[in-house]
């Protein structure tokens, strides 16, 4: 006799899941095998809250068959950079040759269009009015916008992290040679001890000439998540404009921008979105798109337009239009599934570690919701540089050395194709290099 419970649970499932990809324009992108996995995907997990699901294998199986992974590595830096679903790749592919059979009818005319399909998309994913969102090419392109976007005198003050981006605080540190503005870098512990400790670290660096501050929503370093509505809370009576960082936040972990309250955002979507290689977005809100000049010139007919971000000169309409199946990916599994698993693939390992050694310390909170996949440990007597090297060279596990001013360490980013076994052989190594050492490991295994 069957379960009438679950069919029914399996039946709901799978509406929620094709709801979840309507408006989407999938064909002709959508490769039917990608859909009929999510759909599988989708009826194993039922009506099961993320939680519940995160070590199911059975599901996560068929997301990991998703991705044309090289599996002779251990690839625990996904941070960086992910690989994109193979159906999201093959629809590039498929652009980019239609657009070269004639560029300015296929690529112009036929394929650029779409991206204003791809906008409506992302500004539902964001929360925010299609009107304020730009497709860029990397968090980079849409920060830096921002940073030399807006007009600032002499003297004038911003407030950054040390812990923000370096090509961040490059860019601005070329404002300070080149405009003569004044930059404040504030530090705060990793990790820190409570999130208003972070904002009142921001909070004592404001001054009268504050007219900037920049916040990475979740650092690259560590994967500390920061408290962005409180500093916009805190900065916005003052008239001070929040900056946020988010390449390695959209997609990553759930939220909408009313949920930070901010003005301006950018981020990668070659990270945790899984498109393809190239892509990002940079909202802007709209009564603040006409003070905030764009990177390459618009005339001045677009000052209002969020597409005078987009005046970049001929570029390849394929990789951006590739976001739209991407998007449709991710809502298949679900956020809350995503950043489920992410947080049980993190804890798998970062636990294990701390209950092996105590010379272990992992500089990310866990069992918190100020961290979600990345996180980043320290082993007292080894040089993460040398770890990370050892890892690779001896044992083919790719991870992210971190070297800090104030801290050191491995940075750790699994993602929804990791393998529990993936992660089990990373833990197993390092707690090898615990108790033999890296050196006497590596000449036991005739390496350097």
């Amino acid at each position: 006799m069957k379960n009438w419970s679950k069919v029914e649970g399996r039946r709901s499932s799978r509406r929620a899941f094709l709801a979840a990809l309507s408006g989407v324009p999938l064909a002709p992108a959508f490769a039917a095998d990608a859909m009929r996995r999510l759909e599988r995907a989708s009826a194993i997990a039922g009506s099961r809250p993320a939680a519940a699901l995160a070590q199911d294998e059975d599901y996560w199986a068929e997301i990991q068959r998703a991705f044309d992974a090289d599996r002779t590595l251990v690839n625990l830096n996904n941070g960086g950079v992910s690989p994109c679903p193979t159906h999201v790749l093959e629809q590039m592919i498929r652009d980019l040759r239609f657009s070269n059979e004639l560029p300015v009818e296929h690529m112009w005319r036929v394929l650029e269009p779409r991206l204003e399909s791809v906008r409506r998309e992302l500004a539902i994913e964001f929360g925010c009015d299609p009107e304020e969102m730009a497709i860029t090419r990397n968090a980079s392109e849409a920060q830096e916008t921002m940073i030399f976007g807006l007009d600032l005198k002499p003297g004038d003050e911003v407030v950054v992290s040390n812990q923000n981006y370096p090509r961040m605080l490059t860019a601005w540190r070329q404002r300070v040679r080149r405009d003569g503005i004044v930059l404040r870098e504030v530090s705060f512990p990793v990790p820190p001890p409570s999130r208003q400790a972070v904002v009142d670290r921001f909070a004592a660096a404001i001054t009268p000439r504050t007219r900037v501050v920049e916040v990475t929503h979740i650092t690259n370093l560590t994967g500390q998540i920061l408290p962005v509505r409180e500093l916009v809370d805190l900065c916005r009576p003052r008239g001070i404009a929040v900056f946020v960082d988010g390449a390695h936040a959209f997609a990553h972990f759930p939220f909408t921008r009313d949920e930070l309250g901010c003005d301006y955002y950018g981020t990668s979507l070659h990270k945790w979105l899984f498109a393809p290689i190239g892509t990002g977005f940079l909202y802007v809100r709209r009564d603040k798109v006409p003070g905030l000049w764009p990177l390459m010139a618009a005339p001045p007919e677009m000052d209002a337009n969020i597409r005078k971000y987009e005046e970049i000169g001929t570029h390849p309409a394929a990789n951006h239009n590739a976001i739209a199946a991407a998007i449709a990916f991710h809502r298949g599994i679900g956020g809350e599934r995503k950043v489920a698993r992410l947080r049980w693939l993190r804890d798998r390992w970062a636990k294990r570690l701390q209950a092996e050694s105590d010379r272990v310390k992992v500089l990310t909170p866990l069992d918190s919701p100020d961290a979600a996949g990345i996180a980043l440990f320290h082993v007292d007597g080894i040089k993460g540089t040398d770890l990370g090297a050892w890892l690779m060279s001896q044992h083919r596990i790719v991870t992210t050395p971190i070297e800090h001013p104030e801290f050191e360490g491995i940075r750790v980013t699994p993602s929804v194709y990791t393998t529990p076994e993936e992660v089990d052989r990373f833990a197993e190594m390092v707690g090898v290099a615990l108790r033999k050492g890296i050196a006497a490991e590596a000449a036991a295994k005739g390496g350097g």
